[in-house]
């Protein structure tokens, strides 16, 4: 089997410009690369709705990469736009992967309550919006890790059975 492919765009002002160090970005990438993705791209952007669609819209239509990580833009600060970014080129949402990921999390943190983050497809990828803490954005990702292959299969239209009975 083909290792499925995956990006990561970080979504910083500061880091895009060089003021803050990206440390989610390259914490999901390792997480990833552990679980057999192949990394093909990575990018960090400042807050800008045209930017982080951009992007997406790239990575999905052109270069028809499987798995999409954001990190960061996920709060409630009036510069946090990523899931607003997202909801506008995603064609499905899939809401059970934010809520189990703000579920878990609120575990940890209340303030998991505050995270817009959100999960959906877009042609035949997986776009998953994470927070840009590296604790949020990892816990994040190995909540909802497990489900990614065979999310993705289907995605791109399997036909076994989701029940392994």
């Amino acid at each position: 089997m083909t290792p499925l492919t995956c990006a990561v765009l970080t979504i910083s002002t500061k880091g895009s410009q060089g003021l803050r160090e990206d440390k989610s970005g390259p914490a999901i990438e390792l997480l990833l690369r552990e679980h057999g993705f192949t990394v093909v791209a990575t990018e960090i952007v400042p807050d800008h709705l045209d930017l982080i669609q951009s992007f997406l819209i790239t990575w999905t239509d052109i270069q028809a990469i499987d798995l999409i990580i954001t990190t960061g833009g996920t709060g409630v600060s009036p510069t946090d736009i990523t899931p607003e970014a997202t909801r506008e080129v995603i064609d499905t949402v899939i809401p059970g992967l934010s809520e189990l990921m703000r579920f878990e999390s609120g575990k940890k943190t209340m303030y998991a309550a505050l995270s817009r983050g959100i999960c959906g497809i877009r042609k035949q990828s997986l776009i998953i919006n994470l927070p840009g803490s590296v604790d949020g954005a990892t816990h994040n990702l190995q909540t909802i890790l497990p489900v990614f292959s065979h999310a993705i299969y289907k995605i791109k239209g399997g036909q076994e059975d989701c029940s392994p009975v």
